[in-house]
């Protein structure tokens, strides 16, 4: 059985995702991921692997920014990689963007990874879990 939790690391398609960001020392991975949420292809739907994938890469963009949210065991392999790459982290306005708009699609009727919460009974606390990102991206 896989692993199936609120935060944005606590899922199996996040933790690999995860491990293929150590594979990188920049923000491109970061970059592509949110591409890849933001895809013309993904616009009448957006698969839940995607999903998972987008917050993920919202969330690290947040700790790289200073604004994360709990560390924990399912964010430790990011908060190690946020160390390392912190120091020549520059700000990028066209990431920060990319994360609003991504944030939005997942929290979209458009969006399985939505749906799939909707019919669990952590519905609420998985939105309230996913606006809390939108609110630290907006630097509140």
């Amino acid at each position: 059985m896989g692993a199936w939790a609120m935060g944005p690391y606590g899922n199996d398609v996040a933790q690999d995702w995860a491990e293929d960001l150590h594979e990188s020392n920049d923000l491109y991975f970061i970059g592509d991921t949110l591409d890849n949420v933001l895809s013309p292809e993904n616009g009448d739907y957006l698969d839940a692997p995607f999903g998972e994938e987008g917050l993920a890469a919202v969330e690290t963009l947040l700790r790289l920014e200073g604004r994360g949210g709990p560390k924990d065991d399912d964010s430790a392999a990011i908060d190690a990689w946020v160390d390392v790459v912190k120091a020549k982290y520059k700000p990028r306005a066209d990431l920060l963007e990319k994360a609003g708009r991504a944030i939005d699609l997942i929290l979209s009727e458009r969006s399985e990874l939505r749906e799939l919460w909707q019919d669990s009974e952590h519905f609420d606390a998985w939105r309230a879990a996913v606006e809390d990102q939108k609110t630290r991206l907006q630097g509140k």
